[in-house]
């Protein structure tokens, strides 16, 4: 698994490019937040890319995933994208590597 950090509007417009010919994993998460440091452990176990924002260092980019996906945002929060769209997200101890694992292949 690599987590690629995205940065900026066009990073994100490339994650949800990519989205179109396979699911992508989307993870917001916090540098602060022990309940964020649990999410990322278990998503540094997911066998497939994670695009990941920082929340610390991206604010306006997090906003900018709330207002593409309609999906409030919390933080730390996890997407998988197909087509463009949401096909599942979850936040806090919802993210769980089995979880995600498990939507992407029924989303394969």
């Amino acid at each position: 698994m690599a987590f690629n950090e995205i940065l900026d509007k066009q990073g994100l417009d490339e994650l949800i490019k990519n989205s179109n010919d396979a699911p992508v994993i989307l993870f917001k998460h916090s540098t602060t937040c022990p309940i964020s440091a649990n999410a990322h452990r278990e998503m540094t176990k997911v066998a497939s890319p994670v695009g990941l924002v920082v929340v610390q260092h991206s604010r306006e980019l997090s906003r900018e995933v709330e207002r593409r996906t309609g999906v409030r945002h919390e933080s730390p929060q996890a997407f998988v994208l197909r087509n463009g769209e949401v096909a599942w997200h979850a936040s806090h101890y919802d993210i769980t590597q089995a979880d995600v694992e498990q939507v992407m292949s029924d989303n394969a």
